[in-house]
């Protein structure tokens, strides 16, 4: 009998179709991390003040010498100002009141214009941008759901395009926002997206390519364009200086994405599933034709056989809830589930926490997201040497580490003089970000090994989702003033960090096929037990296979 990866190798599994995809899933990389970062860019808020009249008649420079002293400068409102003689401080006097500001005077950082200066969403009114974006994890979390069992009913491709123009609808339709609901409602719209117009297009490349190659391949997709997207990012805002112009530039390329209908095939997998076994063939025809490679018909036929008897020897789907039944499953599936909340919502306030640092936030946006593809080439490198739990609790300790004393450097700065070192603050929250990145991207992968294979869909679909419901605090650490958000942040990765050590290591074991088999996973393996060293005669089997 004769498996999908054997009718793929000789349709053609590393060929021009292999390519084809990873290009196509590279611009998908470039999309997804704007579309994501989006909501950043328009909401950031430069150095202001309180307008007067007055003021407008003096530099940046002069305006900061007025406010020298006083607290919350950016906020307090005066009845007169008092300049006397420029060259003369001793006459520069502002008078203090308790009234709130309703205009302000911006320091347009490089000349941009974002959504909450032109709202003034700032000050007293900044907690609209706060909620509005923790909508847009709201979303998330409906979207993912909403998508997945979409995936699963109509099948990947119209799922990838639709997730992609559900992102561009919200992306262009907050160009039009101009009251606080309409804010939410696209910010939802916006983040029903995320995730979705991503994975889709990752799971299709997975099941298309080589084995062997997946690990490479994905990993310099997501490390090269990723990182290029978000780095780029802040810089398209720059040049057409203006919130909405942004979202415009960015959101028309989300256009291109359903061309990619007449050039990818579904999911041959996922049509087995569905027992459509002459349309599986079909897409692994298109494959072989696209790739230049004859297969015989008869190879096709016995595939077909193959796939009615297996799933004539199917057994009914596991529920879910079965992972909470025994002691050391439940055990597990309730630290992969507070792992995912941790290094979610650590991988998103991290990568956005880039203002009040010290440095221009579009600068340390793009210095920050430098991070993400050295990050993706230690992950090649070590993750199959290392282990597992070695790679996810040393990269979140290291990035709680660093994270915190970033914030240990601001906190000592402002308590001495006022202010902290920029370059030193900034090296440190880098640093941090290249930690949690490589914690993310091996995440994913250390919960799909530790779920057995007769819930794995379900569980990692659940894992995932209760990862975006907990970012929706994200914005509410982040709207802190510094040092507590990189405080914040860098105590929950240790937190992450220290959950790791708990779960057992899955590198080079026989991974858990049934709940049976996953409640005795591990057993008997310390917190302090990594594989990288142990005895390789004393391992078992490689954790390639992951379908059993």
């Amino acid at each position: 009998m004769i498996e999908i990866d054997k009718v793929l190798e000789k349709c053609g599994d590393f060929h021009r179709y292999q390519f084809m995809l990873l290009f196509l899933f590279c611009i998908i990389n470039l999309l997804s991390s704007v579309q994501y970062y989006s909501q950043t860019i328009i909401s950031f808020i430069p150095e202001h003040w309180c307008y007067h009249e007055l003021l407008l008649e003096l530099n940046v420079t002069e305006i900061r010498r007025i406010y020298e002293g006083i607290e919350n400068p950016s906020c307090v409102s005066y009845d007169n100002v008092m300049l006397g003689d420029r060259q003369n401080e001793s006459e520069t006097e502002i008078i203090i009141n308790k009234r709130s500001c309703t205009k302000f005077i911006y320091n347009y950082d490089f000349g941009y214009h974002s959504m909450t200066t032109e709202l003034n969403w700032v000050c007293d009114l900044k907690w609209k941008t706060t909620v509005g974006q923790s909508m847009f994890f709201i979303g998330s979390v409906i979207g993912s759901l909403l998508f997945g069992i979409l995936a699963d009913k109509i099948g990947r491709l119209p799922v990838l395009i639709s997730a992609n123009m559900v992102a561009m609808t919200g992306n262009l339709s907050t160009m039009f926002c101009s009251s606080f609901e309409f804010f939410c409602v696209c910010r939802f719209i916006a983040g029903m997206a995320t995730d979705s117009n991503f994975v889709m297009m990752y799971i299709l490349v997975m099941e298309y390519i080589r084995p062997s190659m997946r690990t490479a391949g994905l990993s310099l997709c997501i490390g090269i364009f990723y990182c290029i997207g978000s780095a780029v990012t802040p810089w398209i805002a720059v040049y057409v200086g203006d919130w909405r112009m942004f979202l415009l530039v960015t959101g028309i390329p989300f256009l291109t994405v359903p061309l990619s209908y007449f050039l990818v095939v579904e999911s041959a997998q996922w049509l087995v599933t569905k027992c459509q076994y002459d349309k599986a063939v079909q897409c692994l025809k298109r494959v072989a034709k696209f790739n230049g490679v004859h297969v015989e018909d008869y190879i096709f036929e016995e595939f077909k056989i193959n796939c009615t008897k297996s799933m004539a020897n199917s057994t009914k789907e596991v529920n879910m809830l079965k992972l909470f039944k025994t002691p050391r499953l439940r055990r597990n599936t309730l630290i992969l589930f507070f792992k995912s909340m941790v290094l979610t919502l650590c991988y998103d306030a991290i990568s956005r926490n880039v203002e009040g640092l010290g440095i221009s936030p579009f600068i340390m946006f793009s210095l920050s997201a430098s991070a993400i593809f050295p990050a993706c080439i230690v992950l090649i490198l070590l993750q199959d040497k290392i282990g597992r739990k070695a790679m996810a609790s040393s990269s979140l300790l290291m990035s709680g580490v660093f994270t915190a004393a970033s914030g240990l450097i601001i906190l000592y700065g402002k308590s001495i003089n006022g202010k902290s070192d920029v370059i030193l603050v900034t090296t440190l929250a880098i640093i941090g970000r290249f930690g949690v990145t490589v914690a993310y991207n091996s995440g994913a992968q250390y919960a799909t090994e530790l779920i057995p294979t007769c819930v794995r869909g379900q569980g990692v679909a659940a894992v995932h989702v209760a990862g975006f419901a907990f970012t929706f605090l994200s914005s509410y650490i982040i709207y802190l003033s510094q040092p507590f958000p990189a405080l914040i942040l860098g105590v929950l990765s240790l937190f992450g960090a220290g959950l790791c050590l708990l779960l057992p290591e899955t590198l080079n074991r026989t991974l858990p096929c049934t709940l049976e088999a996953a409640e005795e996973f591990g057993r008997g393996e310390n917190i302090f037990q990594f594989s990288c060293f142990e005895n390789r005669t004393n391992r078992t089997t490689s954790t390639d296979n992951l379908g059993c």
